[in-house]
């Protein structure tokens, strides 16, 4: 994607990473809230094309739809901690990658080599402990359509206070 579409918007299609590149200096913040909107929508989009494309089959059922997930959702049953700490760490890896390989002194050319090859080394280490996410839109645009549980951990429970009390953590 880098290759196609980065002369375009720099191939922003994730909003933890826009935030990153905002922090570090090289994205302008006017610029931040416009693409978090548009990658949330082209996230969602993109799910929806799945989903029509999926349900399309006899007996097709949501089940997890590819969203993360912990505890009993969690490939490998990890805690919420541990994903959490697995989503955080291997965001701020991919992040520092594509930090390095876009900065002015790194080869040109090269950047979605290693931005691509880095992304496929965290889905390897993460898709075990969460189904690997990475990116806000993502986990998103999934969990719409895979329904409550997923809803529900990201911090939606279908209450309509959830976000004042505790039931947005599953309490």
């Amino acid at each position: 994607m880098a290759y196609a579409i980065g002369h375009i918007s720099g191939c922003h299609l994730n909003p933890a990473i826009s935030v990153g590149l905002w922090i570090a200096g090289r994205f302008d913040r006017k610029d931040v809230l416009p693409y978090i909107l548009s990658q949330v929508l082209g996230g969602i989009t993109g799910a929806a094309v799945l989903y029509l494309i999926a349900s399309g089959k006899p007996g097709f059922e949501t089940g997890n739809f590819a969203a993360n997930g912990y505890g009993e959702h969690s490939p490998g049953g990890y805690s919420m901690i541990a994903a959490l700490v697995c989503e955080i760490v291997m965001t701020f890896m991919f992040l520092i990658i594509i930090l390095g390989a876009t900065h002015s002194k790194s080869p040109k050319g090269f950047a979605g080599i290693a931005i691509g090859l880095g992304l496929t080394l965290i889905h390897l280490i993460s898709i075990p402990v969460t189904n690997t996410s990475v990116n806000p839109a993502r986990s998103t645009s999934q969990a719409i359509f895979a329904g409550n549980w997923a809803l529900g951990q990201l911090g939606y429970s279908g209450c309509p206070n959830c976000w004042r009390h505790s039931c947005r953590i599953g309490l």
